[in-house]
């Protein structure tokens, strides 16, 4: 495990204390949970984003292929 020092805003260290009295959690493992989530969000906001881009460069080719089965599928 790493250690790792940072400052939070007041009113995010605020939020922070409350909620983990809240969940009767300790600060350490909230704020650990919080990274995890946040990192799984990104993850996922970045494939959706690679994702897209992929499909707009092959969307072409892919209707070029369905007018060339259609052509095939009339023919018959």
């Amino acid at each position: 495990m790493k250690t790792l020092s940072l400052k939070l805003d007041n009113r995010v260290f605020a939020d922070t204390e409350e909620m983990t009295a809240k969940l009767k959690l300790a600060r350490n493992r909230y704020i650990n949970e919080a990274v995890e989530a946040y990192n799984l969000f990104n993850k996922r906001r970045l494939l959706k984003s690679k994702l897209a881009k992929e499909s707009k460069l092959t969307s072409a080719d892919s209707m070029q292929v369905l007018h060339e089965f259609e052509k095939l599928m009339d023919g018959d």
